[in-house]
C-alpha cells in the first residue's frame, strides 16, 4: 500500500494528464526493441564464430565461450525486462544510492585480493563462475545520477557555481578512481558524457567549450607519461610502421576489412579469427563482421545503431517531464557513442581503446550494462508522447 509520502512525491511528478505510461499498459517502442534484438542475435553469431577456436585452445571446449554469452545475455534480458517494468519515478529515487554503490564497487576493486589484475590493469571483481567489471555498470548509473540531479536544478543550469560545478566536482571521483585501475576509457565516456547532458541540460556553451579545453592538458600528459598510451597512438598514426609489433592489431583490422569486400568472405570463412586478430570476440569483433559479412554486414550493423539512435533520441524528444528527458537522452548517447568509438577503433579512425561494441562483442559486464541501458530506455518509451 502507498504510503501518504510517497503519494504525495508521485502527485507532484505526475500532472493527472501525466500518468506513468508503465501503469498503463503501453507497449514499448518497437522499432528500438527491434533493432536491439538485431544487433543481438548478429552478436550471438559471430561471438561463435569467431571464439570456436579459441574456445578450443584456451578452454579445452570451442563451446565454453558461446555458453557463457549465450548465459550473459539471458541475464541482461532480465535485468532489461525488469527495468522496463519501473516507472521513473521509481528510477529516481534509484539514483543516488546507485551511485554510491558503484563508487564503493570501484574502490573494491583498486583492493590486492578483491580486485583481478589482467593486463596490468585491476579491474575485474570475481564473482566465482565470472568477473564482473565495475567501471560497466557506473556509465549506465552515472547517467540515472545525472539526468534525477540536473533536472532538479533545471531553473539554475545556467549558473556556474550551481549547475554545472557540482556535478564535475561528482563525476571527478569515479573519474580518479578508474584511473586508478588503469581505465583511460571509461574516465573518457564519464567525461564526455557528462559535457553532453550538461549541455542538453542548458548549460552554457561557453562554459562547456572551456571546460573542455582546460581537461585537453591533462588529457595529452596522461597519454605522453603512459608508454603503452603512447604507443598506441603512435600505432594509429602509423601502423604500417611495425606492423608485427604496436600496429599488428590495427593491420589484422585493416586486412579483415579490405578481404572482405562488399559481400563479404562468408559466414564462417574468415582467416583473422585464426589467432591473427586479437580481440576479435570482443574489442574487433567489428573487423569480423566486415571480413565475413562485407560492407553489407557492416552496414547492418551500423543501420541497427542508427534506429536505436533515432527511436531513443525520439524518446527524449517526446518524454513528459525534464528527468526522463534526460534520462532517455543519456543512455542513448552512451549505447550509441560507445558504439561509435569502437567502430572508429576498428576502422582506424581512433587509436586502439579496449571497449566493446554494445549487445554485440563478448562480455559479461558489458552485456549487463547495455541490459540495463536498453531497459530502461524501453520503460521510457511506453511514457513517451505518441
Amino acid at each position: 500500500m502507498t504510503t501518504p509520502s510517497r503519494a504525495a512525491e508521485a502527485a507532484a511528478f505526475y500532472s493527472d494528464e501525466q500518468r506513468p505510461a508503465v501503469l498503463r499498459g503501453r507497449q514499448v517502442d518497437l522499432w528500438l526493441l527491434g533493432a536491439v534484438l538485431g544487433l543481438l542475435v548478429l552478436g550471438v553469431v559471430m561471438v561463435f564464430d569467431a571464439s570456436y577456436f579459441l574456445g578450443a585452445e584456451r578452454f579445452g571446449d570451442a563451446y565454453t565461450m558461446i555458453r557463457r554469452q549465450t548465459i550473459f545475455i539471458c541475464m541482461g534480458a532480465g535485468v532489461a525486462f525488469g527495468l522496463s517494468r519501473i516507472d521513473p519515478l521509481t528510477l529516481r529515487r534509484a539514483a543516488y544510492p546507485m551511485l554510491l554503490l558503484t563508487i564503493v564497487l570501484l574502490v573494491l576493486v583498486l583492493i590486492p585480493g578483491i580486485g583481478q589484475v589482467r593486463n596490468g590493469a585491476r579491474r575485474w571483481i570475481s564473482l566465482g563462475l565470472f568477473s564482473f567489471e565495475p567501471s560497466e555498470l557506473m556509465k549506465p548509473v552515472f547517467v540515472l545520477y545525472l539526468a534525477h540531479s540536473l533536472s532538479r536544478k533545471q531553473e539554475r543550469i545556467h549558473s556556474f557555481t550551481y549547475g554545472v560545478l557540482p556535478h564535475l566536482v561528482v563525476v571527478l571521483v569515479p573519474i580518479l578512481l578508474l584511473l586508478l585501475e588503469p581505465d583511460f576509457g571509461a574516465s573518457a565516456v564519464l567525461a564526455v558524457v557528462t559535457l553532453a547532458m550538461l549541455f542538453v541540460a542548458g548549460a552554457r556553451s561557453s562554459q562547456l567549450a572551456a571546460l573542455g579545453l582546460a581537461a585537453l592538458p591533462p588529457a595529452i600528459g596522461l597519454i605522453w607519461h603512459s608508454p603503452y598510451r603512447w604507443e598506441r597512438v603512435t600505432a594509429f598514426l602509423d601502423p604500417w610502421r611495425d606492423p608485427l609489433g604496436n600496429g599488428f592489431q590495427l593491420v589484422q583490422s585493416f586486412l579483415a576489412f579490405g578481404s572482405g569486400g562488399v559481400l563479404g568472405a562468408g559466414l564462417g570463412n574468415g582467416k583473422q579469427k585464426l589467432f591473427y586478430l586479437p580481440e576479435g570476440h570482443t574489442d574487433f569483433i567489428f573487423s569480423l563482421i566486415g571480413e565475413e559479412l562485407g560492407l553489407a554486414g557492416a552496414v547492418v550493423v551500423l543501420l541497427c545503431f542508427g534506429v536505436l539512435a533515432m527511436r531513443g533520441f525520439r524518446v527524449a524528444t517526446r518524454s513528459r517531464d525534464s528527468f526522463t528527458r534526460l534520462l532517455a537522452f543519456g543512455l542513448t548517447f552512451l549505447i550509441v557513442g560507445q558504439a561509435m568509438l569502437n567502430v572508429s577503433v576498428a576502422l582506424g579512425l581512433l587509436p586502439t581503446k579496449g571497449m566493446p561494441l554494445p549487445l554485440v562483442s563478448y562480455g559479461g559486464s558489458a552485456m549487463m550494462a547495455a541490459g540495463l541501458g536498453v531497459g530502461v530506455l524501453l520503460g521510457l518509451s511506453r511514457e513517451a508522447r505518441v
